[in-house]
């Protein structure tokens, strides 16, 4: 891919299946990105995902989400596959992607990327302090892995 990309991993690394966006932060910072990517920690999302975008052509978004299905079950949304945030947001963490990125248009509409990805690991424990990833969510990292390596690469699994 030739332009250049933002991948912003989401979670607490303290609570269960709320870390994974940690431990998939810290596979990717081992790996192999393609030059023009750019990696980001968040411990919170929302409104705090704006600063961080700069006008990226893409932009991958890593979160342990509870949508219903399987823990350990992978979702890979684009833009339009987003919920909403009600009832619950598919970040935990203050406002959703969706209402975060919908400001950030209004208000900087040549920073906001116009391919937005949701790669969302189904967690199954967000209420645990100290305790690590549940073995579902933490089987289900190096796919997810790949797919956000896909993604910022320009191809999809």
């Amino acid at each position: 891919m030739n332009s250049a990309a933002l991948i912003v991993c989401i979670g607490n690394e303290l609570v269960a299946d709320d870390g994974v966006g940690w431990v998939v932060y810290e596979r990717l910072k081992e790996s192999d990105l393609p030059e023009g990517v750019r990696l980001v920690f968040l411990g919170l999302g929302g409104i705090d995902l704006l600063e961080e975008i700069d006008g990226e052509e893409v932009l991958v978004v890593v979160d342990g989400v509870q949508l219903g299905a399987a823990p350990g079950t992978i979702h890979q949304l684009g833009w339009n596959q987003l919920p909403d945030a009600s009832p619950r947001p598919v970040s935990g963490h203050g406002i959703g992607i969706r209402e975060a990125i919908s400001v950030g248009r209004k208000l900087y509409p040549e920073r906001v990327p116009q391919e937005i990805f949701l790669v969302g690991v189904e967690g199954k424990c967000f209420n645990q302090l100290g305790m690590g990833l549940t073995d579902e969510v933490a089987q289900a990292v190096p796919k997810a892995v790949a797919i956000v390596l896909s993604l910022v690469s320009g191809t999809l699994p």
